[in-house]
């Protein structure tokens, strides 16, 4: 097969909780498995249950966890594994830590309204009110300047999936 990377990257797909992440992240991962590119999607719901069995969503062990999934991702992309975050990471610091940690790095916001993603809620955490939720309890900070804005309920995932591989083929990091 042909190999169809140049260097390792991270893609972190941050926005509110059910702004559609992990929707967006399957359609990306599809899309580069048909270009013969395997990524390692870090997904925090599932690593949460590992690093922080019993979360309480307190600021320090946000902070910890964070630090954590940054370094896994830079672990994998130093040994030529792409990486796609599936992660809210609500602070602008955590997503900032793991673009200064990994150097061919793409920020995507999945920008959607508070109303869609309550009307959504497919595991039930704003109606729950789980821990401190980002863009209830807890502060979500967006990106300042993300390198790809997506319109959560505007554009279907595949074209935003197209819209972030044509990001990472312009930045050089896929061809």
């Amino acid at each position: 097969m042909e190999r169809k990377l140049k260097n390792a990257f991270a893609v972190w797909i941050t926005g509110l909780p059910a702004s559609g992440k992990s929707t967006l992240t399957r359609s990306l991962q599809a899309q580069l498995a048909q270009r013969g590119v395997d990524i390692a999607v870090l997904e925090s719901d599932v690593l949460r249950q590992i690093f922080t069995p019993k979360p309480t969503y307190s600021e320090e062990e946000r902070d910890a966890f964070y630090t954590q999934l940054a370094y896994v991702g830079e672990v994998l992309a130093q040994h030529g594994v792409p990486v796609i975050f599936d992660a809210t990471a609500n602070r602008r610091a955590y997503r900032d830590r793991a673009r200064r940690q990994i150097p061919h790095f793409v920020e995507v916001y999945l920008e959607c309204p508070l109303e869609l993603c309550v009307a959504r809620d497919p595991k039930g955490i704003y109606r729950d009110g789980q821990g401190t939720v980002p863009g209830l309890q807890a502060v979500y900070e967006a990106p300042d300047n993300p390198d790809v804005l997506i319109f959560g309920g505007q554009e279907t995932p595949e074209v935003a999936a197209e819209r972030v591989i044509a990001k990472l083929q312009e930045k050089g990091y896929l061809m």
